[in-house]
Formats: C-alpha cells, structure tokens, sequence
C-alpha cells in the first residue's frame, strides 16, 4: 500500500521540482529584465556609455564592407515580424488541420503576447536608437527594448516548445541548439547594423524568456488540471501529439530512384533550354515578315494606344500577381498546407522543383537570347532582364498549374474546379498586364507557356507528385479523440 501511495506521488512530486525550477528561472529572467528596464529608463550613464562604445565599434567594424552588410540584412530578416508571422501563421493552420487546437492556441497566445508586448514598453521607455558615424541601416520606432530580439526568442521558443516531439529524441538537442544560434546570432545583426544597443537586445532577450516562461508554465498547469502527466520541456508541451505532429510520417522515400531521377532532370532542363534557345532566337531575330513579326509589332502598339489612368493602375496591380513576392509568398503557404493535409514530401518537391526550374531556365534563356523589350512605352521601366521569355508569366504558369496538378486528384469535391480555373485565368491575368505595360511581346508569352508546359510535364513525370493517390491515399486525417482521451485520463487518476 506504501509503495502505491508512493508511486501515485511520484508524478506530483516531479511536477512540483520541475515548476519550482522553472518559476525561478522565469523569475529570474523578469526580474533582470525590470532591473535593466529601471537602468535605462532613468539613463544610468554607465550602461549609457558602454551601450554607445559598442555601437560605435561596431559601426567602424562593418560599414566599410557591403557584402558583410547584405549577409547581416538577410540574417535580420528571420526575426522580423513577416517572417515570424508567416511561421507562426503556418504552424497555426497546420495544427488545425492536424486537430492540435491546444497547441494551435498555445501559439496564438504566445505571438499575440509578444506583438503586444514590443510597441507597449517602447512606447514607455522612449529610447531613442543609436546614432552612428555611418547610418548602414534604419528601423522606425523607438530602442528598447528590441523587437527582433523579443519576437525571434518568443516566436522559434514557442515553435520549438510546440514541435519538439514530432522529431526523433537524437535530433532535439541539435534542434535546441539551432534554434538558439539563429535567436543569438538575430540579436548580434541588430546590434552591428547600428540599429540597438546591446542592452536592448539583452532586454529583449530576457523578456522573450520571461513571456515564454509564462505561456509554458500556464500550458503545463492545464495538462495538470485536466489529470494529464507534465513532462519535462525536453519532450515537449505535448509529446502524445508527436505522430500526429510529424511532417511526413507515412512516407518511407520521396524518390524511390533519386540518382536516376537527377540525372533525368538534368538532361531534360538541357533539352527544354534547347527548345526555348532555339524559339526565343527565330522569333527575336530571323521571323521578319512572318507572322510572329506581324503579332509582335502590332499587339504592342494597340495596347500602347489604349493606355489609361485607370488601366494602368489595374495593370500594375495585377502584374504583381506574377512577381517574386507573391510567387514566392503562395508557395511558402501552399507547401505546408500539404504537408500537413497530405503527409507527403512529393507533392511539396514537385511544387519546389517547378519553381526552382522555371527561374533557372527563365534567367539562362534570358540572358542567352537577349532580347530588347518591346519598342513602346515601357511602363515598368528599365529591367535588369531581357525580354524572353517573360519570367511573370513563366512563374505563374509553373505556380498555379503546379498547385492545380496536385490538388485536383486529391478530392472531388466542387471546389477542385477553382484550382483549374485559377490555372488558367492568374496567367492570362499576368500576361495582359504585361503586355498592356508594354513589358513584353505575345512570342514572349508563348516562350513561357513552352516553358511551363515542358518543365511541368518533365517534372510530373519524373517525380510522380500524385503517386500516394495512386496508392489509396486520402486526406483522412485522424488524431487523438481529445475529449475522450481527457476522461479516460481522469478516470484512470483516480484512486480504487
């Protein structure tokens, strides 16, 4: 009977140790946070002094060399509020559709907290940013403390908390340290750049923990309250969810032959180049007189006549649709989604692979043809590019019909039919606006529906991006019953 009570203590017991660990060290990062909070609100010269001496050296170390600056941009960039956003964004549809919704609102909490948390304290403190001999950067706002400190230590700690138990336990330890390198090294561009002080990021630092702390804390305490056991935060928040949390979980190889399936890809990027060499240079140089010369020279010129305030606008912004942004921002959108509807990586490398040939092959044939825009207007201006084929057009060709090949196999419901319809009509929308700006010829157009066509067709063959269909699958997703799995807990808790 002893050794029952005993052991029935045991998980209290290791809860209330590991609570009492981690409420000190969430008070201890609150508690460094408000004390450096007080140093820089009332300006303690000290702190002041060393803050700007840092500054100022590193201004001296990374102002003369403009590459080193680019990499610190770049590397700012993953702790600004789009990218943690979208990551947060992603994560939060894909638990959704995972039937994670604890976690999906442990996310939201901790983001919402972080977004809140930023502005508020800037707006108290009112530290002005440093001021450097040479400006390298800029930031809007006020210091302290920094944002991409806060947001970067908060937004991949959640993530992290969240995901731990979708990997394999030899992994989790690397991807800790990961996750800790990339939030340090966030912290250091923001200081090299000119743009925050050392204490602003250590401020930022030290209430990302706190706040993370907290969110943690209070997700654990539920787990307690609904008669769940607490694991240690090694495992996890939730580490049952891990099978359902895994990215691809059913599938064993993405390429069943992937040496054979490189060398295919190769020799057909070659051989599509070859096709859009030889196009682009017969309707560029040696179609005089025939009928692509009659197209190219007239379609520009009745467009150009046409050109109003209102068109413009329209065009501009539908010409937008084919640029890298948005390309870039629906495939970072759609290829999680699959994952997390259809646990499979082909669909997703077929999507990567389309895009990644699509602007390969646009900037080699491009270059190689090199031909001149259009002798109209042109609305958009000088390019860095030459006017074969049309990479907008190209990229939502290979986007979209990409998207559309995947998707329609997959359900039969109604709404399968949009995906083809946006197929269709996001390219004719991209490339009347193109021409209308007087950015493109019509051969250039056909240039890019031959890219599209042939890259896709290639890479559907070689990848098999549907074959899981094939097979019998479906998007039937299935996870734990969490109302039920909650009773049985309890049921199980309690003594007799």
């Amino acid at each position: 009977m002893t050794t029952v009570k005993e052991t029935g203590r045991r998980p209290l017991g290791h809860f209330a140790e590991r609570s009492l660990a981690g409420l000190l060290v969430v008070a201890g990062a609150g508690v460094g946070f408000g004390l450096l909070l007080m140093l820089v609100r009332f300006r303690w010269s000290p702190l002041g002094d060393a803050d700007h001496a840092v500054a100022e050296w590193f201004n001296g170390l990374v102002a003369p060399h403009g590459p080193l600056v680019t990499v610190l941009q770049a590397v700012t960039d993953l702790g600004g509020r789009p990218v943690l956003i979208w990551l947060v964004t992603i994560a939060v549809v894909g638990l959704l559709i995972r039937r994670q919704p604890r976690l999906a609102v442990y996310l939201i909490v901790t983001g919402a907290g972080g977004l809140i948390l930023d502005p508020s304290l800037k707006a108290l403190v009112g530290r002005l940013r440093p001021v450097v001999d040479v400006p390298i950067a800029s930031a809007p706002g006020n210091s302290f403390p920094s944002g991409h400190a806060l947001g970067s230590f908060v937004a991949y700690g959640a993530l992290l908390l969240v995901f731990l138990p979708a990997m394999s336990p030899r992994w989790r330890k690397p991807a800790i340290a990961v996750a800790a390198v990339l939030i340090f090294l966030v912290g250091l561009t923001r200081i090299a750049l000119g743009v925050h002080f050392v204490s602003d990021v250590i401020g930022g630092w030290l209430l990302g923990a706190a706040w993370l702390g907290v969110t943690a804390y209070a997700f654990r305490l539920w787990r307690r309250e609904r008669g769940r056991p607490v694991p240690p935060l090694r495992e996890g928040l939730e580490p049952e969810a891990g099978e359902e949390l895994a990215l691809a979980p059913e599938e064993e190889k993405v390429l069943e032959h992937p040496r054979s399936a490189v060398a295919e890809l190769l020799v057909g990027w070659v051989l599509v180049f070859g096709v859009l060499y030889a196009f682009g240079m017969f309707v560029s140089y040696y179609a005089k007189g025939t009928f692509f010369d009659t197209l190219d020279t007239e379609v520009p010129r009745w467009f150009a006549e046409r050109h109003t305030d209102a068109l413009t606008e329209l065009s501009w912004w539908w010409s937008k649709f084919g640029d890298t942004h948005a390309i870039l921002l629906v495939s970072l959108v759609f290829c999680p989604i699959v994952l997390a509807v259809w646990r499979r990586w082909r669909p997703v490398l077929y999507v990567v692979l389309a895009m990644f040939g699509e602007l390969s092959l646009f900037l080699a044939s491009a270059r190689v043809v090199d031909r001149p825009r259009p002798p109209v207007e042109n609305l958009d201006g000088p390019m860095p590019t030459s006017s074969f084929p049309s990479g907008h057009i190209a990229a939502t060709i290979c986007l979209w019909a990409a998207i559309a090949v995947i998707v329609f196999p997959r359900t039969d419901r109604w709404w399968r039919w949009l995906f083809v319809g946006t197929a269709v009509l996001m390219p004719v929308g991209v490339a009347t606006s193109r021409l209308y700006r007087g950015m493109h010829h019509p051969t250039d157009f056909m240039g890019a529906i031959l890219l599209g066509t042939l890259w896709l067709s290639l890479l559907y063959w070689v990848i098999r991006p549907n074959a899981d269909v094939h097979e019998g699958n479906r998007p039937a997703i299935e996870s734990e019953q969490v109302d039920e799995l909650d009773d049985e807990l309890a049921k199980a808790a309690r003594p007799g």
